[in-house]
């Protein structure tokens, strides 16, 4: 090897030294260590006791950690699923051209740059039992006229402002954002005209839901855990929204161009293009969506005693709970084996989704 070649070497390893130290302390000696303590007792304070598989057993016979096992994987599914297709959704309309789009895409991606603290903080306020939420929904019953004549109206200038751009020759999309503003906006007119009347009469209604301080189930999840889902929904489908779009726009005009030509119809070109191009994003969005829903701490731990821990308890926060739990003694050895339970689940499911179907490489 030439000196020239040993020096490239030696500089180049400078530059990777911060990130390898750091892979070797916080991965490779973390997990070293959490498979030694998950076959042991231990408690931070006494020498590690060696129990073999007894805190892999223990954790499958514990109610919480099944609860958190399922919550997890139906998060993670709910989640992911949802989040991938409102970011492709959002990315294909805000990736046409249209009036305002520029505010469009900062407006969509602001919820992405908001503290986690702070997002959790105001959903939590959100929820409450005279909280946004149930006061807007008493808003909607008590209203609920006003709010038929509202869609009405929107359904109906929808259809005609399309028409009227039709008849002029003008090519427009069906879900252009500054077309709905401007619907919505004609239907207010249209409600504001007709307050007063009989047709917008209010009747007193009053709907309180407890969201977060309850252990029912509603469908697969807790309340709880669906009022979870909406707030970490809000926060990630910006960014993967960007995403999507950076691949939209990478995506040569010439197909569609062509597509255009023999007479498919935009769902057919979004079908057979944009979805097909789209797969490298797609397989990162779905990677990335899996292994932050699997492993979602932060939004769980800041709820506190706003909610019961069995209704709101994840995998992750189960392996934060044994090892810290609130006035008892820590359960290293059951932390770390669920920990490592976590790993492998997310290992496994990320594996998973390249069988069923989601590819590295766009179609050739």
């Amino acid at each position: 090897m030439s000196a020239t070649s040993s020096h490239r070497s030696f500089y180049g390893l400078i530059l990777v030294a911060p990130f390898l130290v750091t892979l070797l302390v916080f991965f490779v000696y973390a997990l070293i260590r959490a498979l030694v303590y998950s076959f042991t007792d231990y408690n931070l304070f006494n020498e590690p006791e060696f129990v073999g598989l007894e805190n892999f057993l223990g954790i499958l016979k514990d109610k919480l950690f099944v609860t958190a096992f399922f919550n997890t994987v139906l998060f993670a599914v709910i989640v992911t699923s949802l989040q991938t297709l409102l970011a492709l959704g959002l990315a294909v309309v805000i990736g046409g051209n249209f009036f305002g789009k520029q505010f469009f895409r900062v407006a969509f991606y602001v919820p992405s740059i908001l503290s986690s603290a702070a997002v959790t903080l105001v959903f939590i306020w959100f929820y409450q039992n005279n909280g946004f939420l149930n006061g807007f929904l008493s808003d909607l019953v008590s209203h609920r006229r006003s709010l038929w004549i509202l869609i009405a109206g929107f359904i109906f200038w929808w259809i005609a402002l399309v028409a009227i751009y039709a008849l002029r020759g003008r090519a427009v999309n069906w879900f252009d954002p500054a077309l709905l503003l401007l619907s919505g906006f004609l239907s207010l007119l249209l409600c504001w005209g007709l307050s007063g009347s009989e047709f917008t009469t209010a009747e007193e209604a009053v709907v309180s839901v407890n969201w977060l301080g309850t252990q029912e189930y509603f469908g697969p999840l807790p309340r709880t855990m669906w009022a979870i889902v909406l707030q970490n929904i809000f926060t990630t489908v910006p960014t993967f929204m960007l995403l999507f779009l950076a691949g939209v726009q990478g995506i040569p005009k010439d197909l569609y161009e062509a597509a255009t030509i023999d007479g498919a119809s935009r769902w057919r070109q979004f079908l057979h293009i944009t979805v097909p191009q789209l797969a490298p994003v797609t397989y990162v969005v779905v990677t990335f969506g899996v292994i932050g829903t699997l492993q979602m701490f932060d939004q769980v731990a800041l709820m506190g005693e706003a909610a019961p821990l069995e209704s709101r308890v994840t995998l992750a926060y189960y392996v934060y709970h044994s090892a810290f739990p609130p006035g008892g003694q820590p359960h290293v050895g059951i932390a770390s084996a669920s920990a490592l339970i976590l790993a492998a689940i997310t290992l496994a499911v990320v594996y998973l989704q390249k069988l069923m179907g989601v590819r590295e490489k766009a179609n050739g």
